[in-house]
């Protein structure tokens, strides 16, 4: 994260632990909803719905149909349960990607009602005094009835909400009256009854509900004061930024736009390239604080768009590049005692937070995960997985003159991206991969060759780590093909047993950096990480990696084959075989502009080689015979 201007830390262990914390007010015959609406508060909606998931939760609360179509692109199968009143225009994309509406009007119900293809499930939401959506108490009856009629709808839950469950218990308890009336009067029998949100599950649970909705306290974010007696939380999101400026003023000497801010003293601040444009809100200026080492420093003069100012008094030994803390810290910085400064609401802090920022997750202390600059994620309407198919596909055809090969690209080339989803797709060049064969020690001998390695290429860092994997079953291996954390993997004979002992990692470097390995068996898989303190400071910048394996090779194999995983930009492959005088010969498969790459007998094998600049398509490889 040197690299840098700002960046947002979502801390998953806090996560876990306001879950935690939260679950011990649900009984358990309640399961539990996580909302992950406004990308989860800006904390990431794919990553906290895994953690969710993983932690019990039954369901997913969004927003909208977009938001739930973005998280089914990105894998996610469980129930997802849209919040706000959807449009009978989304009725198409809420079918096509399996989601749940909330109903709360018969012309809604009676288009999806024509349009699904099955019984399709919705949530009821009733007004209790929200005021905001939902049938009103005197629609309920005539709404049951409506519903029966609906051959396709299947009402699988039914809600409301609270409007001031943190401070307001008499209000709550009205809600609740009104809720249990309307359901009578509805007379319609669902699999869930929820009305909670974070706060009334800590205050007022109804006890005859079976479901509720965490969103805010998750996240470690107090919707009152008064809540910090019952539950304890952590902050789960900390913005930073670093100094990009060290500058002094002398008395009189304004600081900022429309000169709000002078200095009353000889004074050193600091300037730091954050502002308003990066959800920084501008009713901070001359107001918020920000963590420099120990230090809390005001904000002083008005938030810029791209700027921020701070006052280093007593800070002398702070300097350019230091780190500061912007949100999430010690309790001055927590999001609901910034956004108190100005009455602002933290909701929309944690929403707004960090939009131009790259975001990395940690788990028991270690990065994990990161996702890119200007993450808001999108999936266009127009470009669902079929119609993108077809465009592909036809583009292609176009371009070569054959429908049949077209399709052939598509599936044995591309396809492997997009159904991976992987958005952050990477490649390596300067690709050198080097395998000798000589005769081994002791009794291996007879049946096998001693087979070294020696990869080298260059790649953007992802992870603080990476894995070498190695199993003795092609169905285990393949589980590892499409890992953005694994960068070598080899097939073991199955007649030689999974260990350490057999597939060795002598060497492995990243710029130069020798790495820790740490060997472990994961279902039927040896897994080599391999890791070291200073790779946190690589981490989405290019490095340059060499990974060296020892291992044995079956006699009877008379082939060794060489695949490329990854997209590749230039290529050296070669095979030598020091343990016979037979002749190698080597068949190229290379997919990309050159399908020919130049092939050179050397000593005892034979090297294969690209251009430095070809680009190589995974699904290449080369099968070296002997």
């Amino acid at each position: 994260m040197k690299q840098e201007r700002s960046w947002t830390e979502i801390d998953l262990d806090a996560y876990r632990h306001n879950v935690s914390q939260i679950k011990e007010f649900i009984p358990d015959y309640m399961g539990w909803m996580q909302i992950v609406k406004a990308d989860a508060y800006g904390h990431g909606a794919y990553r906290i719905a895994r953690e969710a998931l993983a932690l019990g939760a039954e369901m997913l609360g969004v927003a909208n149909a977009e938001e739930g179509m973005l998280l089914r692109h990105q894998g996610i199968v469980a129930p997802i349960l849209i919040l706000s009143p959807s449009l009978p225009s989304e009725i198409p994309r809420i079918i096509q990607h399996n989601l749940t509406p909330s109903v709360s009007g018969i012309p809604f119900a009676t288009a999806l009602d024509a349009a699904a293809p099955k019984p399709w499930p919705v949530h009821l939401n009733i007004d209790t005094g929200m005021g905001r959506s939902g049938m009103s108490l005197a629609e309920t009856k005539t709404f049951g009835k409506a519903m029966k009629q609906l051959e396709n709808i299947e009402v699988e839950g039914i809600f409301s909400h609270f409007a001031a469950s943190e401070n307001d218990p008499d209000f709550s308890t009205l809600q609740v009256i009104r809720f249990r009336e309307a359901l009578d009067a509805l007379n319609i029998a669902a699999r869930y009854y929820h009305m909670a949100n974070s706060s009334g599950t800590i205050n007022a649970l109804p006890p005859w509900t079976n479901l509720v909705r965490l969103g805010l306290l998750t996240y470690g974010i107090y919707t009152d004061p008064s809540l910090k007696e019952d539950v304890s939380l952590k902050p789960v999101m900390r913005f930073k930024s670093r100094i990009s400026q060290i500058k002094y003023a002398r008395p009189q000497d304004s600081i900022g736009y429309n000169r709000t801010y002078r200095a009353s003293r000889h004074m050193r601040y600091g300037i730091l390239p954050v502002g308003y444009a990066d959800g920084y809100d501008y009713l901070l200026s001359n107001k918020g604080f920000v963590q420099v080492g120990t230090a809390l420093c005001p904000v002083i003069g008005k938030i810029s768009m791209d700027m921020i100012a701070i006052d280093l008094e007593n800070n002398d030994e702070v300097t350019t590049g230091d780190e500061v803390i912007l949100l999430g810290a010690e309790e001055a910085l927590r999001a609901e005692s910034i956004t108190s400064l100005y009455n602002g609401s933290p909701y929309e802090l944690v929403c707004q937070i960090g939009r131009r920022a790259r975001r990395f997750y940690f788990l028991d202390g270690q990065q994990i995960d990161s996702s890119p600059l200007m993450r808001r994620d999108f999936v266009p309407s127009d470009f669902s997985d079929n119609k993108l198919t077809s465009i592909i596909e036809t583009a292609i055809e176009q371009r070569i003159q054959s429908k049949e090969i077209a399709s052939m690209i598509y599936e044995d080339v591309l396809k492997q991206f997009f159904v991976n989803k992987d958005r952050n797709v990477s490649y390596r060049h300067n690709f050198m991969h080097r395998i000798t064969f000589s005769s081994p020690k002791a009794f291996h001998a007879e049946h096998y060759y001693l087979a070294e390695t020696s990869l080298e290429f260059d790649k953007v860092l992802k992870h603080p780590y990476f894995i070498v994997a190695c199993a003795n079953s092609e169905s285990v291996l393949e589980r590892y093909f499409m890992r953005d954390d694994v960068e070598y993997r080899w097939l073991l004979d199955g007649n030689i047993q999974l260990s350490p002992e057999f597939f060795e990692v002598p060497l492995v470097t990243v710029n130069g950096i020798s790495l820790t390995t740490r060997s472990s068996i994961v279902d039927g898989c040896l897994e080599i990480k391999c890791s070291h303190p200073q790779l946190e400071n690589f981490i989405g910048t290019s490095v340059h990696f060499a990974i060296s394996t020892r291992t044995l090779y079956p006699r009877e194999s008379h082939q060794l084959s060489v695949y490329l995983i990854d997209i590749t930009r230039g290529a050296t492959i070669s095979f030598q075989h020091l343990a016979t005088n037979a002749a190698v010969e080597a068949v190229p498969f290379f997919a990309g502009r050159s399908k020919f790459p130049q092939s050179i007998a050397i000593d005892h094998g034979y090297r294969v080689q690209s251009a430095r600049d070809e680009w190589i398509f995974p699904t290449s490889g080369v099968v070296f015979v002997y």
